[in-house]
């Protein structure tokens, strides 16, 4: 997800940030979610699964702010 930062940025957002931590913890519980539904392991119809994946993305640009924004 943040291919840009280092491991270590992320780990130290992830260690010092608890609003960072709960999204990212968030994000990675939406991204199994939508992999489940995908492979047919917890199928889901196409409005929830669309659902869980606009939900992810939205996670996902806010942890993107997030980092810029304590980071620089």
């Amino acid at each position: 997800m943040f291919e840009e930062r280092s491991a270590g940025e992320v780990d130290t957002l992830l260690k010092s940030n608890p609003e960072f931590r709960q999204l990212y913890q968030q994000h990675q519980d939406l991204d199994r979610r939508v992999m489940n539904a995908e492979l047919g392991i917890n199928p889901v119809d196409d409005l929830e699964l669309t659902r869980l994946k606009r939900e992810k993305l939205a996670a996902k640009d806010r942890l993107v702010r997030m980092a810029d924004t304590m980071i620089h």
